[in-house]
């Protein structure tokens, strides 16, 4: 099937080559994102291959759509970036990669709240300068704190699992769903109200819908324990980044551990490094000695990337030879996961 792969580095180009050995497909590499400025670039092909910050509203459908473009693959789990109504009602098919590696994201989650209770980052840069006091760097124990996982898909549980099991944790969750896999810990589900309020850290791992958008706001935080720790390697638009900064500069937030931004998609996947950054809710997050920033890179491993590569060349045969592929999205099927 004649794809064109919006989005791409490098990294794309190797693994999505590597599962296309046998050239089953035909790949166009295009390093543009897409939105309804390029998406006349896929003129001629079947298909669209697009990550978390291509743009997929209606008009732009319509535009593949006209184009001869009748798939969009996504290399990722959540589809909240895709009208899907609109898709539907022009004959294109989206299908999706549910799950790639969880353990992926699970474990940059762990490695996020790791590195900011304990003041890895700060350390590293004073030893890089010949400084080695420890005063401003003293943490506290995991051990014993409790926790609160939102969204218990496979990652969550994961999380739970780690956090519980690993270090002792007391955990809390909160799914509208609840996972066997987190109950049989021992684990109880409370409503994310009482997860919020009542825990040490808590880690975001649920899709973006209208329900979740902006569940960290500042009722929320004030409701929370003060000195709490946020983390969230699922979507940025499920925190409101003015009302956390509000709670970083009133001390009510201890820290935060950030690997996705509500407005990302102007800044991360790039080197702007050169550029001058024009949105001053990102550059003012940035200052504050207690928040730990990563581009979206909690799912990129080796394993993570391959199933990724080989889930969307799965789902594009399948379209390809009459078959509605299992990893279809329809307008009623609920968020799922993201990543």
């Amino acid at each position: 099937m004649r794809t064109a792969v919006f989005s791409t580095k490098p990294y794309d180009r190797e693994f999505l080559s590597a599962a296309n050995a046998d050239g089953a497909h035909d790949l166009a590499f295009l390093e543009a994102r897409l939105d309804a400025a390029t998406a006349p670039l896929a003129e001629g092909f079947e298909a669209v291959c697009v990550f978390v910050n291509d743009r997929l509203d209606a008009e732009v459908i319509a535009i593949l759509a006209a184009g001869g473009v009748r798939v969009v693959a996504l290399r990722c789990a959540g589809f909240n970036n895709v009208d899907i109504a609109a898709a539907a009602r022009l004959g294109v098919v989206v299908v999706r990669v549910p799950a790639y590696s969880p353990h992926a994201v699970a474990e940059f989650t762990v490695a996020m709240l790791l590195a900011l209770d304990r003041n890895i980052p700060r350390a590293w840069a004073r030893v890089r300068e010949n400084n080695y006091a420890l005063d401003g760097l003293i943490g506290r124990n995991l051990h014993g704190r409790r926790v609160g996982v939102i969204g218990t898909g496979k990652i969550g549980a994961i999380v739970a699992r780690i956090l519980k099991l690993g270090f002792g944790c007391e955990v809390v969750a909160s799914d509208p769903f609840e996972n066997p896999e987190v109950t049989a810990l021992g684990i109880p589900y409370v409503p994310r109200a009482e997860v919020v309020a009542g825990s040490d850290v808590v880690t975001l791992h649920c899709p973006l819908t209208p329900d979740t958008r902006h569940l960290i706001d500042a009722a929320a935080i004030e409701s929370a324990r003060p000195g709490f720790f946020l983390v969230n390697t699922s979507r940025g638009a499920l925190v409101d980044t003015r009302a956390l900064i509000a709670g970083l500069k009133s001390r009510k937030i201890g820290g935060v551990a950030l690997d996705v931004y509500e407005q990302e998609e102007n800044l991360f996947f790039e080197d702007l490094s050169n550029e001058i950054i024009e949105d001053d809710v990102f550059q003012r997050l940035l200052t504050f000695p207690n928040v730990l920033v990563t581009g979206h890179q909690a799912f990129l491993t080796e394993e993570a990337l391959g199933n990724i590569a080989d889930t969307t060349l799965a789902n594009l045969a399948e379209v390809a030879s009459g078959r509605m592929p299992a990893n279809a999205v329809t307008p009623t099927r609920r968020a799922g996961p993201a990543g």
